[in-house]
Order: C-alpha cells, then structure tokens, then sequence
C-alpha cells in the first residue's frame, strides 16, 4: 500500500532577485510536517521550485502518492504541460535553474506526483502556511546561500541548511545536501 501525501509549497523572494525563502507543509494521515528555508539572494521562481524538491527530499518511503498544491504556474505548468521533458529533452539550452530542474526529476522518480495549481491567497489554509513560511524564513537572519543562483551569475557557492518541524515523525529527520543540516522536533 502507497502512502498518500499531500504537499504544499510556496516559494518567495523579495526584489526577484533578492532575499527569499520556501515553505512546505506535508501531511499524511495523522502526519503532519512544516519545512522552511530562507536564501541571501534568490528569485521567487527558484524558491517555488526549491519548495517542492525539498518537501519530496523529506519524505522517509519511496512510492508515495503525492498531490502537490502550488500557487506557481512556473511549476505546474512545467509539469503538467510536459514542458520540462521538452527542457530535458534539450539539456535545458536556454532555460533558467536547470540545476534545480535536473535535482527535481531525481527525486520525483521515487513517488507518483500529481501537480494542482490552486491561487494565491485564496484563503487556501496550506498555500497561506506556506506563504507564511517562505516570507518569514526570508527574513530571518544568517539566510543561507542559493549556490545554483550564485554559480549562475558567477559567484562562489555557499552552503545549504534546512530548519524544520516535524510532527509524529511520518518524514525523514534529516536531508543532507553537501553541509549541515539542522533539524528541529516540535514537542
């Protein structure tokens, strides 16, 4: 039996580019897990992206059955429009954040995902959390480097951290990516 998982994802960045972050909210059964990430420079594209990857990154069962809600038309359509196989197709000549698309595909072999746009503030529960997350994790001190942002644009890479919350313990503690990663339980 598959697990069925319900995602949502926000991504924010305020100057696009400039200072951003992500927010998720993960649910399965009785399950429930809050993830966040805020970046020094980044654009609101990246972080919406970086939402879905990191929610799917953090889920401990390969197989799932996930309905992902996102207020991005970037990603869905993305998705849903087979764009991004077009984009693959073509080794992503031409297209922005490859680094994140190519990270995305690698993940999403391991679960059956199903993208749903909804609007943004719509009074949407899980999107409004989300936006919650993504704007305040942007605002938070020692943000994190966005090193496929930087790289692109010709800097130097820096490191990658994750602050979560997780809720009965239904996805993985820890998800490593080149550095530390920082996990926090909720009591």
């Amino acid at each position: 039996m598959s697990h069925k998982v319900t995602m949502y994802t926000d991504g924010a960045a305020s100057g696009n580019p400039g200072p951003g972050g992500y927010g998720v909210v993960l649910i399965s059964g009785k399950h429930r897990k809050e993830l966040s990430a805020g970046y020094k420079r980044t654009t609101n594209n990246r972080m919406e992206l970086l939402a879905v990857i990191a929610g799917l990154e953090a889920l401990k069962t390969d197989g799932c059955d996930v309905t992902v809600y996102t207020d991005s038309k970037y990603v869905s359509d993305a998705v849903n429009k087979g764009w991004l196989k077009q984009w693959q197709a073509k080794r992503f000549k031409g297209k922005k954040n490859p680094d994140l698309w190519q990270r995305y595909l690698q993940v999403s072999l391991k679960h059956n995902i199903r993208f749903v746009w909804v609007k943004g503030h719509a009074n949407i529960a899980g999107n409004e959390r989300c936006d919650q997350l993504a704007v305040e994790a942007s605002k938070k001190p020692g943000l994190l480097t966005d090193e496929g942002y930087e790289n692109a644009a010709g800097s130097m890479p820096g490191g990658f951290q994750q602050g979560s919350k997780d809720v009965q313990g239904e996805f993985a503690d820890e998800r490593r990516d080149g550095n530390l990663t920082r996990t926090t339980r909720a009591k």
